[in-house]
C-alpha cells in the first residue's frame, strides 16, 4: 500500500509560510496532478513529500509511516525532474541502472529489470547511446526508466515535459499516464499546464498562494468550478466573465441575458455577481434566436475542424468556438449562444460559485 496523507502541512522560509496548513489524502494507485500557476507551492509541496524540502511542521506518511523526518532513500519514492540530470559519459544502460548497482542488487536481475523498463518506454535500440546523440523526449524517457528501475511505491513528477515541444509532451504525457495504469503506483505530477493536467489526472488538486483552491476530478474540475479563479484557470479558451445582476429570474449583463434554470443557483434579486461563459460551451445561432448574444467579429482564429471567434459585445471582447466560422469577416455582425445549464456565477464580493 502507498496511500500519501499529508496532515497540517507548513512550510515557511523564515517569517513568510509559503505552504499554511495543508491536508490532502491521496488513496493507494490514484493518479494526482498538483497544477497551479508559478509559486503557489506545488513543486514544494512535492519535494516535501520526497524528502528534498524539510517540513516547518505538520506530517507526511506513505502507506501508514510516517516519513516527515525520513531520508529521501528510506520513503520508497522516485522522482522525475524537470531536468533529465543524466551522466553524459555513461550509456543510456548505464544511466538507468547506476542507482541500482550502487546498492549491490545481482547483476542479473539489474539485466531483467532493465529489460522490462527498456521495453515499456522503447528505449531498447538505444540502450548504448550517450545521452548527447538522443533528442530532449528520449532522453527524459530515460530519466523516467532510471526512476521505474528501483520499483519504487511512489513516482512523483516535477514539471518533467516543460521542456519539450508540444508534440513530444502530448507523446510523453501518454507514456506516463500508460506506465501508471502497468505499475500500478501512486503517482503525483506537478505541473502549470492545465491541459496536461486535465488529460492524464484522475483527480486534480489545484492549488493557489500556498492552499488547496479545489480538488476533483478533471470532470468536476471543469464543470462545476468552486471560484472565479478556478474557471478562469481551467479551461482554453479561457472562460468569458461579465459582470452583473440576478433580475427577474436571469442573469443579466448588459445585453446579454440568460434565464436562470429552476434550482441550478443559490442567488437572489438584485444580487451582484460576475457571469461565467465557456467559450467551447457556446455554439453560433441566427440573430434573433431566443438568448442569443450579438456582436461584432473583431477576430478569427482558425484551429482547423474549428474556429474561435472573438466578438465585440458592449464595448468589451467575447470569444466562442465553432465548426461554422468559414465566410465570417473582420466586422461582420455575428449570434451566439450558450445553453443555461452551462451557465457559472460568482459572487462578486466573494468570488466563490452560486452553484447550488
Amino acid at each position: 500500500m502507498a496511500h500519501i496523507e499529508c496532515s497540517g502541512i507548513v512550510k515557511s522560509y523564515g517569517a513568510h509560510p509559503v505552504i499554511d496548513g495543508l491536508n490532502l489524502m491521496i488513496p493507494d494507485h490514484e493518479f494526482v496532478v498538483f497544477l497551479g500557476p508559478s509559486g503557489c507551492g506545488k513543486s514544494t509541496m512535492l519535494r516535501m513529500i520526497a524528502g528534498l524540502e524539510e517540513v516547518t511542521a505538520g506530517r507526511i506518511s506513505i502507506g501508514g509511516a510516517d516519513v516527515t523526518n525520513r531520508h529521501p532513500g528510506q520513503r520508497g519514492v522516485a522522482m522525475v525532474f524537470q531536468s533529465y540530470a543524466l551522466y553524459p559519459h555513461m550509456t543510456v544502460a548505464d544511466n538507468i541502472t547506476f542507482g541500482l548497482r550502487r546498492a549491490g542488487v545481482p547483476g542479473p536481475e539489474i539485466d531483467r529489470r532493465l529489460g522490462e523498463v527498456a521495453r515499456m518506454l522503447g528505449l531498447e535500440p538505444m540502450l548504448n547511446r550517450k545521452p548527447k546523440a538522443m533528442s530532449g523526449g528520449q532522453q527524459q524517457r530515460v530519466a523516467m526508466a532510471r526512476a521505474m528501475i528501483k520499483t519504487p511505491k511512489v513516482f512523483l513528477f516535477d514539471e518533467p515535459l516543460s521542456n519539450l515541444d508540444a508534440k513530444l509532451r502530448e507523446k510523453l504525457r501518454t507514456e506516463i499516464r500508460k506506465m501508471h495504469n502497468s505499475l500500478k503506483t501512486t503517482t503525483i505530477f506537478v505541473t502549470h499546464d492545465q491541459l496536461e493536467a486535465m488529460t492524464i489526472a484522475d483527480r486534480i488538486v489545484l492549488m493557489r498562494a500556498g492552499a488547496i483552491e479545489q480538488q476533483g476530478t478533471p470532470d468536476e474540475i471543469f464543470d462545476r468550478p468552486a471560484t472565479r479563479f478556478v474557471a478562469d484557470f481551467i479551461g482554453s479558451p479561457s472562460m468569458n466573465f461579465r459582470l452583473g445582476r440576478i433580475e427577474r429570474g436571469a442573469a443579466v449583463a448588459g445585453s446579454v441575458r440568460i434565464p436562470l434554470p429552476p434550482g441550478r443557483f443559490a442567488v437572489a434579486e438584485g444580487q451582484e455577481v460576475e457571469l461565467g461563459l465557456r467559450p467551447t460551451r457556446m455554439e453560433r445561432v441566427s440573430p434573433g434566436a431566443e438568448g442569443a448574444i450579438t456582436g461584432r467579429v473583431s477576430l478569427i482564429e482558425n484551429m482547423g475542424a474549428e474556429g474561435q471567434i472573438i466578438a465585440e459585445v458592449d464595448g468589451a471582447d467575447m470569444s466562442f468556438v465553432t465548426r461554422d466560422f468559414r465566410g465570417l469577416s473582420i466586422g461582420d455582425p455575428v449570434s451566439f449562444a450558450l445553453s443555461p445549464d452551462h451557465l457559472h456565477i460568482f459572487d462578486r464580493a466573494t468570488g466563490r460559485s452560486c452553484l447550488a
